[in-house]
């Protein structure tokens, strides 16, 4: 059921209020002035404010000023006085959703209570249904590999299990997070992602946790976290290995009691929150360098997901290929195909992207080629391959190495090759190998790749 926070200064229609709304099945919250609604608000979840004008302290005004600042989604509906209409009209200017005047009438607390709610639960579920309309993307194929990772999706997504999803860059890993959380019983609540690769050590954990009002230079108003924004929903932790050790720490407190303690504040807040996480690297390496918490890693792989890279799921080429020249071709035409011998290339191609380079492949033949049918040499030049005649070629330089030394000195040439390719233009470079230029950077220090200006 909702619960609303009564801010007035009155005791006696404090209490007339809620006698109403407690009738009307809704949780009441009472604060008698604005400082302790605001304070109130840090750790308490409420749909809707009902706040009075005249209030001692701070001004009803500057209450909603707060409120439209730091909970922007809140309803509120103030209360005024007779003599005080213009101020109310003044308050929805400023983002009240409407006003009640004194004495109060039953039936318009009761309706725009109602009201007020519907329009809450509407700006909610539109951004529920934006979060699901973001899975653009079916996991395409019926290889072998690709069934099991269905197969565990269907038995975990309808509990509350904490799920580990790994493989490399471009894989799908995310597609699999959104699948799992739209088929359990958290489908109609927030699906929060969080790219942890792509935020500053120094600021991971406000943006987990949120941070209060001067918490840090910067820290000009509250602001909430991720763990608050995805409460009765699902979070996603993708690249969860890049996290500091720090943040980890305390994500891991955050996970055994779901509750925490925003950056610079004292209050713990209690959420209900499902755990998905996913990384591209080696956990089991990157805890033995002491780099990732062994414990936090027991706690977030409670179910394993692995997923394949694309070269190892060659059977399914086919109907990738077919799913997204329908996916991309232009308004009014026919879904273009690729030449047999064009095929055959892609099928030795070692899709060091994965998906997310082949999607943008044939995205770019779509665009760029007017061919109905893609032939072979248009497929070497826009996939930007410089060669794969034979099993024989592909192997040269790697048969003395091991496994880890081969694949090291493939990436390496790869990269060398692709920077050179986009003029060592790193956003490029990282968009054609389907992988985030922030990636890209870790890998060019990694191999200790010159990177000419």
């Amino acid at each position: 059921m909702n619960s609303i926070l009564i801010i007035d200064d009155e005791p006696g229609i404090r209490e007339i209020l809620k006698d109403i709304l407690q009738d009307e099945g809704y949780t009441v919250y009472q604060a008698g002035d604005g400082f302790e609604g605001l304070h109130l608000l840090k750790t308490t979840k409420v749909e809707l404010v009902l706040l009075d004008i005249w209030l001692p302290r701070m001004g009803g005004i500057d209450v909603l000023k707060e409120l439209k600042s730091t909970y922007p989604e809140l309803e509120v509906i103030v209360i005024s006085g007779h003599a005080n209409v213009d101020m109310a009209v003044n308050a929805i200017k400023l983002g009240a959703f409407d006003f009640l005047e004194k004495p109060l009438d039953m039936d318009r607390v009761i309706t725009l209570t109602r009201n007020a709610l519907k329009i809450e639960s509407l700006k909610q579920e539109n951004k529920n249904l934006k979060n699901q309309l973001m899975i653009e993307d079916r996991m395409i194929g019926s290889s072998s590999s690709l069934d099991e990772v269905n197969r565990i999706i269907e038995q975990s997504a309808g509990s509350d299990s904490r799920v580990m999803i790994t493989g490399e860059n471009g894989t799908g890993k995310e597609l699999v997070a959104r699948r799992i959380h739209l088929g359990s019983n958290r489908r109609g609540k927030p699906f929060i992602e969080v790219n942890c690769a792509a935020i500053p050590d120094n600021l991971i954990e406000s943006e987990l946790f949120g941070h209060e009002k001067g918490a840090f230079t910067g820290a000009s108003s509250l602001r909430k976290g991720k763990f608050e924004a995805a409460d009765g929903g699902t979070l996603f932790l993708d690249e969860v290995a890049d996290m500091s050790l720090s943040a980890q720490a305390k994500v891991l407190r955050a996970i055994q009691e779901m509750q925490f303690e925003r950056v610079g504040g004292e209050q713990s807040i209690k959420v209900d929150v499902r755990i998905l996480s996913a990384t591209n690297k080696n956990i089991a390496e990157e805890i033995e360098k002491g780099k990732f918490r062994e414990d936090l890693f027991f706690r977030l792989n409670v179910i394993p997901i692995t997923l394949p890279p694309l070269r190892e799921r060659v059977d399914d080429l086919d109907e990738l290929v077919s799913y997204f020249m329908v996916k991309f071709k232009k308004e009014g035409t026919s879904p273009k195909t690729i030449s047999p011998e064009g095929m055959a290339f892609l099928k030795k191609y070692p899709w060091p992207g994965n998906i997310r380079e082949l999607k943008n492949f044939l995205e770019r033949v779509n665009i760029m080629c007017n061919e109905q049918e893609i032939s072979l040499e248009s497929v070497q030049t826009y996939i930007g391959e410089h060669s794969i005649n034979s099993e024989d070629e592909t192997l040269n330089g790697f048969k003395d190495l091991k496994l880890n030394e081969a694949k090291d000195k493939f990436e390496r040439e790869l990269l060398v090759y692709y920077l050179k390719e986009n003029n060592y233009n790193i956003s490029k470079t990282a968009q054609v190998l389907g992988i985030y230029p922030s990636n890209l950077h870790s890998k060019i220090k990694k191999f200790d790749i010159e990177v000419k200006k």
